[in-house]
Formats: C-alpha cells, structure tokens, sequence
C-alpha cells in the first residue's frame, strides 16, 4: 500500500511511473482471479485504490504546476 505522503514527495514522472506500475499489477491479479489462483481477493481493492490516490496526487500536482507558469 503507497501512502499519500510518499506519493506527494515524488515528482510528477515518479507518479506516473508508480501508476504504471500499479497498473500492470491490478492487471496481473484480475488474470489470477480469473484463472482462480487469486486467495486473497482484497488485494485487488487496495490496488484500485491506490491507483486512485495516485492518480489523484498526480492531478493535484498537474493542477499546481500550471498554475505557477
């Protein structure tokens, strides 16, 4: 689980990156679910919602940064 406070101290390319990331792995538990090797089928929530918060952050930061050109 990332936690917002070291999201926010990343740079907007270190949070895409972290998306990405994310991603790719929310990705790999949705075929294990699928192919019912998935046990523990809460991690796919917290992925999800740390997708979200990253996201989140990452439009926070977009926003600040166009506002200070």
């Amino acid at each position: 689980m990332t936690k917002a406070n070291d999201l926010r101290q990343k740079d907007v390319a270190g949070i895409e990156a972290e998306v990405k990331s994310l991603q790719k792995a929310h990705f790999g538990l949705r075929m294990q679910k699928a192919t019912q090797q998935l046990t523990n089928t809460g991690t796919l929530r917290s992925t999800r919602r740390d997708i979200a918060r990253a996201k989140t952050i990452l439009a926070q930061k977009r926003a600040t940064e166009t506002k200070t050109k």
